[in-house]
């Protein structure tokens, strides 16, 4: 049984002059893929959607946390409150943005809940099932 779990959020994405936007987003965590949380960012006009490792988004609320396309690090905002920063990098361009620490220790404690840390684990027939097509549970 499944336990997916979302959570909406309101990041402030950061410009290249420090002026902060909002940009509408979603956690979700899915226990049949137990180490990565998934953060679908809404824009004007369509939507991106980022896999990032449950841990790393754990050690980015206390350390600076991450190396290449993904990093964070521990903040505060501009009304002096504890926020997590995270710096998403690719081809296209860079993101920044900034969310408080206690919305992303809210959603990370509840997937801890349905899979605890150190528990982590994939059902490798029923992902050899889905690429191969085939339905027959063994």
């Amino acid at each position: 049984m499944s336990r997916a779990l979302s959570q909406e959020v309101v990041l402030q994405c950061l410009d290249a002059y420090g002026r902060s936007l909002d940009l509408p987003a979603s956690f979700g965590y899915d226990p049949s893929d137990p180490w990565a949380v998934w953060i679908t960012f809404r824009g004007p006009r369509d939507e991106v959607r980022w896999a990032v490792g449950r841990d790393l988004l754990l050690q980015g609320m206390t350390d600076p946390a991450g190396e290449g396309d993904i990093q964070l690090w521990p903040s505060i905002d501009e009304n002096g409150r504890a926020a997590v920063v995270m710096e998403l990098c690719s081809p296209d361009g860079r993101l920044v943005t900034q969310l408080l620490t206690n919305e992303l220790y809210r959603f990370l404690t509840r997937t801890l809940a349905v899979v605890p840390l150190g528990t982590e684990r994939i059902d490798l027939d029923q992902m050899v099932a889905a690429i191969t097509g085939d339905s027959q549970t063994q």
